[in-house]
């Protein structure tokens, strides 16, 4: 353990206790509290964008101050704009049987790199508060100055709103140890992890959840119906921004055999410079390590300064370097992931072995994140996304811009999940859903046990007793067998195939046809007048005198049952007819309906 491994632990444990007390705060806070508190964070760093970008250029060295100024406006306003609406506090979401209610995690650990210092910090930093979540950012030593100044803007300006003190934290004693410390924390709810694939590793070993992100090695191909201009032009775009330092941008390009002239003839004239077989031996011996892996020194640098480190002369205004080669792997150093402005470049028969070239590519190195294709068929487009071992497939745009929402309809985000191929638990554009548990308050909709006759016929019994408001059941029934009325469903008995008629009723009268004016429900129930004696009920239709035919009834209820029981008949019902609950539960249970 170094030096600062003890101060720099103590200060990571002092930073995740301090933040879980402002926390407690914060999660009582309303939508509308938390929506001013990130409102404010954003404005101010929208503010200080190009100031932050020039900080992060000159303290790392890559990239350049206008490129991070672009990545930092798009992380306060375009990433903003699209979490803004999202509910993050109580109820989020609900329907007749489900309501979502959201809860915060807790502390965020969000460790920051070294490559997209300040516009990662800013994202981290508005979906942690956005969750309502407090946040301790763990920066890369090489940049902990941009990124601790990034923290203090939007902690100033979130405090004035009502932000808790302690909320936004920044360790400024960088070490591995005390980020280990403090992912480790037992007051640490989830890690937000973008760096290299150890601290990745790190992360998910840590015993915490934890939202890592995977290297990208983005092939991206030509199909030969693409727009060839527009495909060249889109390539450089990505692969030139800031440099290379996005994870989402180009390394690879394949391109079909049958438009390779025009291809090359276009990356030249858009200044893209193909290197020869010993102009890429020397490039190699800057690019990769013994170890072949990838030497910092080279990334975020422009092509001229990694050409003058290879000593290779290039001409003037070179955007990027290109280096033709026959396979992938180790073997092949300049296959892997760059970070740079230099492309690999393949040449392929078809759109199968394209497939094939580039899933042999994101193998060594991009799995689970990024691929792109230009083409004109949106065919070829389906069949090649399909293919691809990612969890992005940008089409017809530069992959840099295009992964992380900039010119897609993507979410908007500065961490990209990998899924199960690159070894992360998502395959999403990380945002405030990642960053809160949502429990779920859910109603039966399928009854597993029925409720026996008996606690019906009791509930039935009490009902009559008074013990319910029976004025507004009479209502509400009424207006129901009216509603069925006026739309056909309730009609007078229908005749049926002969059969041993039941006996009718002594007292039933002759059987009324119901019309559109049916008459109340009262006079289906007692009367709720205690001077009147109560009515007999309106009977249901009972057979004329000939009693070669059984009929079918519009309307049962419990008593129709109960005489039926007593008289050892059966009730004829079919689809259309109206049973009450009691009645039809009672009906069940002795067995008393035919249909």
């Amino acid at each position: 353990m170094s030096d600062k491994s003890t101060p720099s632990i103590e200060q990571a444990r002092e930073f995740v206790e301090r933040a879980a007390q402002a926390q407690k705060k914060l999660a009582t806070f309303s939508q509308d509290q938390i929506d001013e508190i990130v409102g404010a964070m954003a404005r101010a760093a929208q503010s200080e964008s190009y100031r932050l970008g020039e900080m992060a250029h000159l303290e790392t060295g890559y990239g350049s101050a206008a490129d991070k100024n672009t990545k930092n406006r798009f992380s306060a306003e375009q990433i903003y704009n699209f979490i803004k609406p999202m509910k993050t506090v109580g109820v989020i979401r609900q329907s007749d049987s489900i309501i979502e209610v959201a809860s915060p995690r807790g502390v965020v650990a969000a460790i920051i790199p070294v490559t997209n210092p300040t516009s990662t910090a800013i994202f981290k930093i508005l979906i942690s508060v956005k969750a309502r979540n407090a946040v301790v950012l763990s920066p890369h030593p090489a940049a902990a100055g941009c990124i601790a100044e990034t923290a203090r803007v939007m902690r100033e300006a979130g405090e004035a709103v009502g932000l808790p003190a302690g909320a936004i934290n920044c360790l400024t004693l960088a070490s591995l140890e005390g980020t280990q410390e403090l992912m480790k924390h037992k007051l640490t709810a989830v890690i937000l992890a973008t760096g290299g694939t150890g601290l990745v590793r790190a992360a998910y070993s840590s015993g915490k959840p934890a939202f890592g992100v995977g290297p990208g090695n983005v092939p991206a191909m030509i199909e030969r119906t693409a727009n060839i201009n527009k495909a060249v032009k889109d390539i450089l775009t990505g692969k030139c921004f800031d440099n290379g330092t996005i994870c989402s941008s180009e390394q690879a390009i394949v391109v079909e055999r049958v438009i390779d002239a025009q291809v090359r003839e276009r990356f030249a004239a858009e200044g893209a410079y193909f290197l020869n077989a010993e102009q890429q031996a020397a490039l190699t011996k800057v690019v990769a390590t013994p170890e072949i892996k990838l030497n910092a020194k080279i990334v975020g640098k422009s092509a001229k300064v990694i050409a003058d480190m290879a000593g290779i002369t290039i001409p003037e205004n070179t955007r990027a370097l290109v280096c033709p080669l026959a396979g992938v792997g180790k073997e092949f150093p300049l296959s892997m992931e760059k970070l740079s402005p230099i492309l690999a470049y393949y040449v392929v028969d078809n759109l199968e072995e394209g497939c094939n070239r580039a899933a042999e590519i994101l193998r060594y190195g991009g799995m689970g994140h990024t691929a792109s294709i230009h083409t004109g068929s949106r065919e070829a487009a389906r069949e090649y996304g399909i293919r691809m071992p990612v969890s992005r497939v940008v089409v017809n745009s530069p992959s840099t811009h295009g992964a992380i929402g900039f010119t897609t309809d993507l979410e908007p985000s500065m961490t990209l999940g990998c899924g199960s191929w690159g070894g992360n638990v998502t395959s999403d554009n990380i945002s405030p859903r990642h960053l809160m548990d949502v429990k779920r308050i859910a109603f039966e909709t399928k009854a597993i046990n029925r409720v026996p006759a008996e606690e019906k016929a009791a509930a039935y019994a009490t009902a009559k007793e008074g013990n319910v408001d029976r004025a507004a059941i009479a209502q509400l029934v009424d207006k129901f067998l009216q509603e069925r009325v006026r739309s056909g469903q309730l009609t007078q008995p229908q005749q049926v195939a002969p059969a041993v008629a039941p006996q009718p009723r002594p007292s039933a009268p002759s059987a009324p046809t119901l019309q559109p004016s049916a008459p109340s429900v009262q006079a289906l129930t007692p009367s709720v007048q205690p001077s009147a004696p109560p009515p007999a009920l309106a009977p249901t239709p009972a057979p004329p005198a000939a009693t070669n035919h059984k009929y079918v009834y519009d309307f049962v209820c419990e008593d129709d049952v109960r005489r039926a029981v007593q008289k050892g008949e059966k009730i004829h019902v079919n689809a259309k007819t109206i049973i009450t609950p009691a009645a039809r539960d009672l009906g069940n249970d002795k067995d008393v309906f035919a249909r």
